[in-house]
């Protein structure tokens, strides 16, 4: 029977989302990519409950995640489900769990975005495969452009009012439809906490656009997915980018001056990172959780040895103005 190490949350960093009582690890673990029914469970299992060891107590799923199929939609929270009902079980309360839901789950128009329809069946499935009673945190995974944002949130408030969840968050909204939604939210009174998006070193879109801002002044956090811009940010790639790496849509603009010019850029970063004594996906970690918005950044590792790694990032937090104007100047 797995036993947590006593010493799991000693020395670590806990942070707020934003002004609420929700409180996460700096570095959250993601089942998005390899946590599936084609995977193997042991070897994920070894990866999740060393990371509960490691204080890392917020695991981040979604009931679109699988193994690349139809048939495997939904097959990452079923993973999870049975880590939680059999080891983690004992630690529920001691747990965040969070899924979302918005991307195609089952065939039809109800399989997909937004709607209170959608939405309140997939809570459902999501608990079920999960085999809990309630998540964390539920999510709309992107904005559904088809649906009115107010029949979006309300269906979040009254999942939340039904016990199934205890935050919401969005994922993916930008500027226009936070405001709109961030406006009902405090209206229906809804424990509205975090919008996850796709932030990087490399990738300011959340500041740029002013979303951080908009996120701060309601109380709410950000949180980061893809921070290591699927293992880009790396020293994996400091020889150059193969024609084979798939970057993520929201990343695509960092191949505009071309590969080489990004190469340049990655292996200068790398240079701080040295004289820091960190490597790049330490620095490119530790520069996103200088900003006290961003709740935690949410990595996707398969093996304990990448998760220890990313880790000791939480070792060196701190940047002098040298070294935020270097790397200012070199993004």
């Amino acid at each position: 029977m797995f036993k947590a190490s006593d010493s799991r949350y000693q020395g670590k960093h806990i942070r707020h989302a934003g002004k609420t009582g929700l409180m996460l690890p700096p570095i959250s673990l993601g089942l998005w990519h390899h946590f599936s029914s084609a995977d193997p469970l042991s070897e994920r299992k070894q990866v999740i409950l060393h990371a509960f060891d490691k204080g890392v107590f917020h695991f981040d799923v979604a009931n679109h995640y699988g193994d690349g199929t139809k048939d495997g939609l939904g097959s990452s929270e079923t993973l999870l489900g049975q880590i939680l009902n059999s080891d983690l079980k004992p630690y529920r309360d001691e747990l965040v769990i969070s899924t979302k839901a918005g991307y195609e789950i089952h065939d039809g128009p109800y399989g997909v975005g937004t709607s209170r329809k959608s939405l309140l069946q997939d809570i459902d499935g999501s608990l079920e495969r999960l085999q809990l009673d309630y998540v964390d945190i539920f999510y709309a995974h992107r904005y559904d452009d088809t649906t009115p944002v107010e029949e979006t949130v309300r269906a979040l408030d009254d999942i939340v009012k039904s016990g199934k969840a205890l935050y919401v968050g969005v994922s993916n909204f930008e500027v226009p439809e936070m405001k709109q939604a961030i406006k009902m939210f405090k209206e229906l009174g809804t424990p509205f906490v975090l919008d996850q998006m796709s932030m990087n070193i490399l990738n300011h879109h959340v500041e740029d656009s002013g979303l951080i801002d908009v996120l701060k002044d309601a109380g709410a956090g950000a949180i980061a997915y893809g921070p290591l811009s699927e293992g880009l940010l790396s020293d994996r790639y400091l020889n150059g980018i193969p024609e084979s790496f798939k970057i993520h849509p929201t990343n695509e603009e960092l191949f505009a001056d071309g590969k080489d010019a990004l190469v340049k850029k990655l292996n200068k970063l790398n240079d701080i990172a040295q004289s820091r004594n960190q490597t790049l996906s330490q620095l490119a970690l530790a520069w996103l959780l200088r900003d006290p918005v961003v709740a935690s950044v949410i990595i996707g590792i398969t093996n304990v040895d990448h998760l220890d790694d990313n880790l000791k990032a939480l070792d060196n937090l701190d940047f002098s103005s040298d070294e935020v104007s270097a790397i200012t100047n070199i993004l």
